[in-house]
């Protein structure tokens, strides 16, 4: 696996396999790697002839500075996951390389996608991911670019600046890994104490309640029920939980008027912000 830090080295190497004919997988990631990026990378290899994985923790999607300064890094590890995973290629750009002016994000026509759940709880979160994707796109010109479905509010903005750039990159959607109890895998669930960690796939456990007995409720009263389910008899504190259609991530306020709907749910566990969700139908 070659290691690029700049962005001309990414360039001259993708101008190079392009001449060959081959096509670029993109998986890009802010690092402390796990098995659900690592599914990212396999499903890139199965489809491409070359896959290139970023690494670098964007500041411009933080809105609390604690939470960029805490957030989990641990290079050597994840060089070491990504070279046997089978990776060819790995960026890892300075911020100076990324924002050379200034560190601050671009204003993109998000439609709305950006103002709901995730948007409404951390302001300018989106403007920062569509900022470095957008510029991370512009580097490595991929023919496909992989992402989890576990961030399905960034999947479908990620969606949206694709659409605005007009290119040709897919944007792949990976099912979201989780661990054995149902804990869907985040980097930020190393941050986790033991007592969190030992109650946090109950989040898991209320959204699949949702998906199997959605039915016997209404949006408002599930909404009601899992955020139950998450906080009785644990530690854990629910900053939302949404019923949204899976296109337009609007609130869903029946069923009657929506073919496809998703859960969503953010959540404390002591300082740590946890999300998941699952499709409704």
């Amino acid at each position: 696996m070659e290691v690029f830090h700049q962005p001309g080295e990414v360039r001259d190497h993708v101008s190079s396999m392009r001449s060959k004919g081959f096509s670029i997988g993109f998986v890009p990631t802010m690092g402390a790697l796990h098995r659900g990026h690592i599914q990212l990378v396999n499903r890139a290899l199965a489809d491409n002839d070359v896959v290139i994985t970023s690494i670098f923790v964007n500041p411009t999607q933080f809105n609390d500075p604690s939470d960029l300064e805490k957030y989990p890094r641990s290079p050597k590890e994840d060089i070491q996951m990504l070279q046997e995973a089978g990776c060819h290629v790995l960026f890892m750009p300075s911020v100076e390389d990324m924002y050379p002016e200034k560190v601050e994000s671009v204003r993109y026509p998000l439609e709305g996608l950006d103002e709901v759940m995730e948007g409404a709880f951390r302001p300018g979160h989106f403007q920062g991911v569509a900022t470095v994707v957008n510029r991370l796109f512009d580097i490595v010109t991929p023919d496909r670019a992989y992402f989890g479905e576990k961030d399905f509010q960034q999947l479908a903005i990620i969606r949206k600046i694709t659409d605005w750039r007009k290119d040709q990159i897919d944007i792949i959607g990976v099912p979201t890994e989780r661990e054995s109890d149902g804990l869907a895998m985040s980097s930020r669930n190393l941050r986790l104490s033991k007592v969190h960690r030992a109650q946090a796939h109950v989040i898991a456990q209320a959204l699949n309640f949702a998906r199997d007995h959605f039915r016997e409720f209404d949006p408002k009263a599930l909404v009601e029920e899992v955020s139950k389910r998450i906080t009785v008899g644990t530690d854990l504190e629910v900053e939302y939980v949404s019923v949204a259609d899976s296109r337009t991530l609007k609130p869903v306020s029946g069923w009657a008027n929506c073919d496809s709907a998703r859960i969503f749910a953010a959540v404390f566990a002591g300082d740590v912000r946890l999300i998941d969700n699952v499709p409704l139908f």
